[in-house]
């Protein structure tokens, strides 16, 4: 069976997309809605396609599996936490009649925030499918606190009894809040841990003698807080610079401004959160069975194709019995993720188990986004192109807006032979925001993390949004809130921590603590 594979990030159309006719209606930093501007003053930088596809042409990376190319101070796992996190912020769960009533979004909208939502949905009563049912109620009538776990099938020589999918419909769809989460196997397999991260939260809890009608409000608060806490400090630290959120919690928010409700700022999601798209990597060492060396190497294409999104997870559709690899009708057990290949879990690997490092931040994304499946195109284009679209200012227009100290120069953006484009089409001076951010990057931050524009709209925008849910820690308890759980580091919370206690670290080589 011919499998057609979206292998562009973000490809799901859930919510809503801000349009430039809405965005130039905005003025200041009142509450704009879904979607708004951080710099609504500054003029839009104006790009014909012809410059932007050269451009786009010259971002390849020629060496994508070259080790020169390597972030070894961002593992990779942190690429697809950070789709993860995406998916978060952007899902939109407002009905279709408020949708109707208010198609601009400037009333009736769900606010982008760091709760969840992606994963709870509408809790146990609005979205009764992503929950368990009550252990509690001889009848098992209602949802229980805990979520819905999938089960996987057995081949080659492992046999795996824990749950390690995400929970499906008869005709393998995700029943999970946010379906994109699905497009991808290690974004899912990112949300499955999630998924048991909650359920853990419900034992740990209960074991301390948590009531079982508090049980799932009390879980979902403490898990949705650690989350917001490591996205702070753990994510947004390790790709902007350390006490940066301490800096902006105790200096105030100068660029993301908004009197009451977080918004969306279009210089955020359409230019410096994208700085992801360099991340990716084509090649992974995903399990002992998909890495350099073994079976196969798990290809970036591989990654999309054991999903329920690609048509490749069918449910009862597959064949009886079923023929791997595909189609199939669950996730196969030789594709649970070794998450000591994607996150420092341990504090040196053994040799055989490779550490995923990510692509380093800059101007170059590997050749498989430049030619997406199924008539994708290229994914720098759409980038450069979606910013022209939404009249995103210049990168040199918002350093400057930001009074930056040291902004790149001209001479800096023409490095290099992406540069030398830039600079053909004066670009080097007139510079593309996305392509600004990735190029600082790069000058500033030696690929390894964000320069001074990128990093201060990224973590400005990610403290604000948890400062402006009323329902953080920040907003309840304030900034000298510190983690509860069991961490490496008491009072800390990393990714590497979540799944050391969630366990389940290597279930297809029996591994499940460390």
């Amino acid at each position: 069976m011919a499998t057609q594979v979206n292998v562009q990030p973000g490809h799901g159309t859930a919510g809503r997309h801000p349009t430039r006719q809405f965005l130039d209606s905005l003025s200041g930093h009142d509450d704009p809605g879904m979607f708004g501007r951080m710099f609504p003053n500054l003029e839009p930088l104006a790009v014909d396609d012809a410059p932007l596809k050269e451009l786009a042409d010259a971002m390849k990376d020629a060496n994508p599996g070259d080790a020169a190319g390597n972030n070894t101070k961002v593992p990779a796992g942190f690429t697809y936490l950070g789709q993860f996190i995406d998916h978060d912020i952007t899902l939109d769960l407002t009905s279709l009649g408020d949708k109707m009533a208010d198609p601009l979004a400037t009333e009736n909208f769900r606010t982008p925030a760091l709760d969840l939502d992606s994963v709870y949905g509408l809790g146990p009563d609005g979205s009764r499918q992503l929950y368990a049912r009550n252990p509690g109620e001889a009848n098992g009538k209602n949802p229980g606190p805990k979520l819905l776990l999938g089960k996987t099938i057995s081949v080659d020589d492992i046999t795996i009894t824990p749950r390690n999918d995400l929970p499906r419909n008869p005709e393998g769809f995700a029943l999970i809040g946010d379906h994109r989460n699905d497009e991808n196997l290690v974004v899912a397999q990112t949300h499955l841990a999630m998924l048991k991260f909650h359920n853990k939260v419900c034992d740990h809890l209960a074991a301390s003698g948590v009531p079982a009608d508090q049980l799932f409000a009390q879980a979902r608060q403490t898990v949705t807080w650690h989350y917001q806490w490591m996205v702070l400090h753990d994510f947004v630290e390790r790709i902007t610079e350390k006490g940066i959120v301490a800096k902006i919690l105790d200096q105030g928010r100068r660029f993301y401004r908004f009197r009451k409700w977080p918004y969306m700022p279009v210089e955020f999601s359409a230019a410096a959160y994208r700085f992801g798209h360099s991340m990716v990597r084509e090649i992974y060492s995903h399990n002992r069975k998909f890495t350099p060396g073994g079976v196969v190497p798990a290809s970036l294409d591989l990654l999309f194709r054991f999903t329920g999104l690609s048509g490749g997870i069918i449910g009862d559709l597959a064949p009886d019995p079923v023929q791997p690899p595909l189609p199939i009708p669950v996730l196969s057990s030789n594709w649970i993720i070794d998450w000591r290949r994607y996150h420092e879990i341990l504090a040196a690997n053994p040799p055989d188990v490779r550490l995923n490092p990510s692509r380093k931040i800059d101007p170059f994304l590997i050749p498989k986004l430049h030619d997406l499946p199924g008539g994708g195109g290229s994914l720098p284009f759409r980038n450069l192109k979606r910013g022209v679209m939404l009249g995103l200012p210049s990168g040199q227009d918002v350093a400057r807006a930001m009074k930056i100290k040291h902004p790149l120069t001209p001479a800096e953006i023409a490095k290099g032979p992406d540069g030398a484009v830039a600079k053909k089409h004066g670009l080097h001076e007139h510079t593309p925001l996305w392509y600004y951010i990735l190029k600082e990057a790069q000058q500033r931050g030696g690929g390894e993390k964000l320069g001074p524009v990128g990093a201060t709209i990224v973590a400005e925008v990610f403290v604000g949004l948890v400062n402006g849910d009323h329902q953080s820690y920040l907003w309840l308890k304030g900034k000298d809130w510190k983690p509860t759980l069991p961490s490496k580091t008491p009072g800390e919370f990393t990714m590497a921590d979540l799944l050391r206690f969630v366990g389940d670290i290597s279930p297809i080589d029996n591994i499940s603590t460390v």
